[in-house]
């Protein structure tokens, strides 16, 4: 059977739901992007993959809430066997910095994928390992019938960060691929 991957790129292209913006970028567009590269480098490794937002001008629903709940809702009818959601992180402090994930608890399967993904992000984007945390209010990791996290890539609010996920999308796809590849016991 064949190993299915919904990789969730955060946010709309215009509201409702649209991203943070920081240093002259937009979250949603810089995430659209990450993900598509990595639906790309899993698919190259015969994982089955599905993206939430197939183009760029892909909209989901008419509000924050059923934004999120067309994201959750496609998952679990595709019968995915991971959920990744992934976001750019902002902050007041320009000096914070690195990747960080969330799962809705701790010392869940969930946990393992963050921690893999995190520590290959790391790899190939030399960002600092943030850590894994629970995050129970947050939807896309509370409604998903399978291991889920929310991973934020780099702060969109620092200029390096935001730089290094603007010109080099292929370094956080292969990390975020590379992990999913750990994950599943195949890298």
């Amino acid at each position: 059977m064949a190993i299915k991957v919904y990789i969730d790129q955060g946010h709309n292209p215009t509201n409702p739901n649209s991203g943070a913006e920081g240093n002259g970028y937009r979250e949603q567009d810089l995430v659209f992007r990450i993900g598509v590269l990595t639906a790309q480098i899993l698919s190259a490794e015969g994982i089955e993959t599905r993206l939430s937002r197939p183009t760029a001008s892909t909209q989901l629903g008419t509000s924050n809430a059923s934004s999120l709940a067309a994201r959750v809702n496609d998952a679990n009818s595709w019968g995915a066997d991971i959920f990744v959601s992934l976001h750019a992180n902002a902050s007041e402090i320009e000096s914070a910095s690195g990747s960080e994930a969330f799962v809705y608890s701790l010392m869940s399967k969930a946990e393992v994928l963050a921690e893999n993904i995190l520590e290959q992000l790391s790899i190939a984007t030399g960002l600092r390992n943030r850590g894994v945390s629970a995050r129970t209010n947050l939807y896309v990791l509370r409604r998903t019938r399978m291991p889920a996290t929310l991973v934020e890539l780099g702060f969109i609010t620092n200029a390096t960060d935001a730089a290094l996920m603007a010109n080099s999308p292929s370094l956080f796809a292969q990390g975020v691929a590379n992990g999913v590849l750990d994950y599943f016991g195949l890298l």
